[in-house]
């Protein structure tokens, strides 16, 4: 234990604050690439444990593959401002990893008598411990850290995705992935396994399985993993009356999507919602091995059966007016004159702007919280060739139009301030469309 404590200085080092580039629309992070999303609910705050996929450079990884050096955590007390704890294990900083694998895949986190244990893969450059990846444990006082990773890897564990799940009686168990989904129970101090790993069986034979994550609800123990039904892979779900199953399978959580091969889950309750956190490759739209994190709500039937979820860009929480509302994260957009692109096709982390290039174009952005001010002005940052006036609405397509906006002529980007009128407190939608056929970039809108 002395060992862990002077080593605190070091994890220290690793530490840094920043705070995220994304106000509550998917994906979540957009200054870097994430996957596999570990959510978990600590202190009343989500801190999100997601791998973290990097380019592949000269002697960093293998072309075509995932490459993965590092972990950060992310925290937020609302799903809508994430703050970036840094950088909390790197490969190089712990002792059995392999340098060269470029394999931090799939992590989790979990809170044990005040103490916070993240589990996470990885191949070893030492054999002894076994061929494939092993999985090690960090350790922490505090769930962003600093983390210190234990000198070996779990003894008696091989495979992939590990998860963590606390019962009701205090009992911990490890679930991963080895071709099939393994689980035990753990020791008191988290670092052992307490008995001989237990096959979960009743699971699909067929089709690659992975990223097993559980939790419970009512009395009822859900098992949730991504399979390969077809081609890529779709987010499903088995339930149980124990920790340990068996497991019956029940249905689809999410379909596939023939973009991203890969999808992984984990559903956490916060504030009385219930959230299911996944990834796409929305930033790297033509490359699925560089993924970004997700986040959208989660709903049961009465039966205790999970209702699909539809993937969307609007995602969860709401947006504060008066900051930067990204609306090409819509809630809707029309079927004709409207669309997405990238602001910068070189600079994917630059996010993206909505094209209105027809009349009555439109794109409606859900959720915006004016609170109690009484805003008096939009601010739009936005680009038109040919000059173009844009209408912002409320709550629909036909609602009470708030501002008209001018967009001057001109091939450089701008923010155009217009007054509004007939702005109401509290939430509401936001629909913006364009009255004329000449095409308008718009970046952002904003309230003040």
């Amino acid at each position: 234990m002395s060992e862990y404590r002077s080593s605190l200085i070091l994890a220290a080092s690793m530490l840094f604050i920043c705070v995220s580039d994304s106000f509550g629309q998917n994906p979540v992070i957009t200054n870097q690439f994430t996957a596999d999303p570990a959510a978990r609910v600590f202190d009343g705050r989500v801190y999100l444990y997601p791998s973290h996929d990097i380019p592949v450079t000269e002697g960093h990884g293998r072309p075509g593959w995932f490459c993965m050096e590092d972990y950060h955590v992310f925290s937020s007390d609302n799903l809508s401002d994430w703050t970036d704890h840094g950088v909390i294990i790197s490969q190089a900083n712990v002792p059995w990893v392999h340098p060269t694998s470029y394999a931090l895949w799939a992590p989790d986190c979990i809170s044990r008598n005040g103490r916070y244990y993240f589990y996470f893969p990885a191949p070893a450059k030492d054999t002894t411990f076994g061929r494939g990846f092993s999985i090690g444990v960090a350790v922490a006082d505090k769930p962003s850290g600093p983390f210190v990773p234990l000198p070996e890897p779990m003894k008696n564990v091989h495979g992939i995705d590990p998860c963590l799940f606390v019962d009701k009686d205090g009992q911990a168990y490890l679930y991963w992935a080895a071709r099939n989904f393994y689980v035990a129970k753990l020791k008191e101090n988290m670092l052992e396994l307490a008995a001989a790993p237990k096959m979960i069986e009743g699971l699909p034979g067929k089709g690659l399985k992975e990223g097993p994550s559980v939790f419970e609800r009512k009395g009822i123990y859900y098992l949730t993993y991504p399979h390969v039904q077809d081609t890529t892979e779709r987010l499903e779900y088995a339930v149980g009356d124990n920790p340990m199953g068996p497991f019956k399978v029940m249905g689809v959580i999410m379909d596939e999507t023939r973009d991203c091969w890969t999808n992984q889950q984990s559903i956490v309750e916060f504030k009385n919602q219930w959230f299911l956190f996944y990834h796409h490759n929305d930033l790297s739209p033509h490359f699925d091995k560089n993924r970004a994190v997700r986040i959208d709500s989660l709903f049961f039937n009465e039966d205790g059966t999970i209702k699909k979820v539809t993937p969307t860009l609007r995602g969860v929480g709401l947006t504060d007016a008066a900051q930067r509302i990204q609306i090409d994260r819509y809630s809707s957009i029309s079927n004709q004159g409207a669309s997405i692109a990238f602001m910068d096709t070189l600079n994917i982390f630059g996010g993206w702007k909505t094209i209105l290039g027809t009349a009555k174009a439109w794109i409606q952005y859900n959720g915006v919280d004016f609170g109690s001010t009484k805003f008096k002005s939009i601010n739009v940052r936005a680009l038109s060739h040919a000059g173009g006036t844009l209408q912002v609405r409320l709550n629909k397509v036909d609602g009470p139009i708030i501002a008209l906006v001018e967009i001057p002529s001109g091939n450089e980007w701008n923010i155009i301030r217009a007054h509004v009128s007939g702005l109401e407190t509290g939430v509401h939608n936001l629909v913006v469309s364009s009255t004329e056929n000449k095409p308008v970039e718009v970046d952002w809108v904003s309230f003040e």
